[in-house]
């Protein structure tokens, strides 16, 4: 949906749920790197 994302990187924390999970979801759909980081769960 947004070509100019694509190869671009995102450090998303609180990603474990929620909405941050919703977010790293996303961006790996726009074949972005995703760096993920959560506490626990």
């Amino acid at each position: 949906m947004y070509p100019d994302l694509a190869g671009k990187t995102a450090i998303v924390t609180g990603a474990s749920k929620g909405i941050g999970k919703g977010i790293v979801e996303r961006f790996g759909k726009e074949k972005m790197n995703v760096v993920v980081d959560y506490h626990t769960d």
